[in-house]
């Protein structure tokens, strides 16, 4: 029966200069506290000698072959032999001597514990300006307000989490963005998370961090938005397509005046955009929802659930046939008006009013017809199993 309590994990690329230390850290923690643990090297093919140095300190050493820090990461929370795991940066950026409040902590039932550096301390040259005042805090603050988070260092490199409790997120991001990820994910899922304070120290190596500032941040960016459908698709597009409904339903009888600002039918055509770059972002939201929680990188959404259970394939159809047929009806209409004049030249400011919402309502139609197809095709696994 495994009975080890702690595996003390370390991604590893090219750490020679400071693995050693790392390793003894960790070793002397767990000794003193009198915690049954290993130290766990997951080596991402380094060619400094890192694997030796970890095996001739006892550590055990497991070889990835897939790059990254999330896929180094992964695979090490697969191998660890421990109940919980505490993963921490090889570089000696944090303190592995000093672990006891994360222990104590998960010993109490929370399923991930996370540094918070802010809360800690930063010492001096220990974060890149850009990194501490603007890229974390900017990042951390978007995670927040997408996710329902109270986390304050999403990209603490420091966390202890519960090994079966993470491995149930089924985690796949293999870059920098790996730390958002599990943070998103055991949210989304409802996972018990606390915050404490850790402390951040300059890195013992002579060689420029395997973090690139720009790249890795955007990568992080893209991720939070593409885990929130919600966020990146589904409030834009309901607030596109209420102001173009408003402004279409107003201008189409004539045009306004605000002040000295009189808005007409080039406000009118871009109310009519609006309408179906807002419908087009709305299906984009639902479908990227229900294919986020078929293939399983997202939590089952009850809410959407009802609404698409409720909402039929023949309800878009009909909805989006109704809206075709009166676009349609619109525009015969206008080419009749065209046929008073003898097909001669109109007034802009009163054809126009009714050639742009007929063909929004042409647009629209189609995209909610076609939009509820395509949606369909993602419930075609779900109604079979049903059947």
């Amino acid at each position: 029966m495994n009975d080890i309590e702690l595996t003390i994990l370390m991604p590893c690329l090219n750490e020679a200069e400071t693995l050693e230390i790392c390793i003894n850290k960790a070793s002397k923690y767990m000794h003193n506290a009198g915690i049954k643990g290993e130290v766990l090297i997951a080596d991402n093919g380094s060619s400094d000698g890192s694997q030796e140095i970890a095996v001739s300190h006892s550590a055990r050493v497991i070889n990835v072959q897939r790059k990254g820090y999330g896929a180094a990461l992964i695979e090490g929370i697969k191998a660890a032999k421990g109940r919980y795991v505490i993963m921490g940066d090889a570089d000696d950026s944090y303190d592995f001597s000093d672990l006891n409040n994360f222990v104590e902590k998960l010993r109490d039932g929370y399923d991930l514990v996370m540094g918070n550096r802010f809360r800690g301390g930063i010492k001096p040259h220990a974060m890149p300006p850009l990194h501490r005042y603007l890229g974390n805090p900017a990042l951390s603050f978007i995670g927040r307000i997408l996710f329902p988070s109270s986390i304050k260092d999403f990209h603490c490199g420091l966390r202890g989490f519960n090994k079966d409790a993470i491995l149930s997120l089924n985690l796949k991001t293999s870059g920098m963005e790996f730390a958002s990820e599990m943070v998103v994910k055991s949210t989304l899922h409802n996972l018990k998370i606390t915050e404490i304070p850790t402390t951040l120290s300059p890195d013992g190596r002579s060689r420029p961090p395997h973090l690139r500032s720009w790249h890795d941040g955007w990568r992080h960016l893209r991720f939070l938005l593409l885990f929130s459908p919600r966020w990146l698709f589904f409030y834009p597009g309901i607030v596109l397509l209420l102001a173009g409904l408003t402004t279409t339903s107003i201008l189409s009888f004539g045009p306004l005046s605000i002040g000295a600002i009189v808005l007409d039918i080039h406000t009118l055509l871009y109310g009519s955009l609006a309408i179906s770059i807002g419908m087009q972002l709305i299906i984009f939201a639902v479908t990227a929802r229900l294919y986020g929680t078929q293939i399983g990188i997202l939590p089952d959404n009850k809410r959407l659930a009802v609404i698409t259970n409720k909402f039929k394939l023949e309800h878009g159809i009909i909805i989006g046939a109704t809206l075709f047929l009166l676009g349609v009806l619109g525009s015969i209409y206008a080419v009749l008006s065209w046929g008073e004049t003898g097909f001669g030249s109109l007034d802009p400011a009163k054809e126009m009013r009714i050639a742009i919402p007929s063909i929004a309502a042409i647009a629209t139609g189609l995209q909610l017809t076609f939009g509820s197809f395509f949606i369909s095709f993602f419930k075609i696994r779900t109604t079979i199993e049903d059947t």
